[in-house]
């Protein structure tokens, strides 16, 4: 199993970036997908989660109105659209892989290598 994390980048504060992750090595619609991120010095912490076909969403209330995750099933890719990013969005981003419909890092069963997000003042 392989999750490629790309997209990441440095920003200015108030811009968008779109962030993907490409699966391969499961059978993509069976697992629920997530993104977390870490920032230097913090432990790592949920952003945002998606179910099997996209009908249920969950955000982090620090991202809630900003962050839109979605996911192609066909593409066995999933994404992260971020909005109006602040410096603290500042963060190695990771996607991971469920069978649980959770926001618990400890529940997913495959991880991504991470992308980093650099958000300038």
């Amino acid at each position: 199993v392989q999750l490629q994390a790309s997209g990441g980048g440095l920003v200015q504060a108030g811009d968008s970036l779109r962030i993907s992750c490409a699966a391969s090595g499961l059978t993509f619609s069976r697992y629920y997908m997530g993104w977390f991120r870490q920032a230097p010095g913090k432990e790592r912490m949920f952003v945002a989660r998606i179910s099997h076909y996209g009908g249920s969403t969950d955000y982090a209330d620090s991202v809630k109105g900003r962050f839109t995750i979605s996911r192609d099933n066909a593409e066995k890719t999933v994404y992260l659209q971020m909005n109006s990013l602040k410096p603290e969005d500042t963060a190695v981003y990771y996607c991971a892989a469920s069978k649980v419909y959770s926001g618990r890092g400890e529940t997913y069963d495959y991880w991504g290598q991470g992308t980093l997000v650099t958000v300038s003042s």
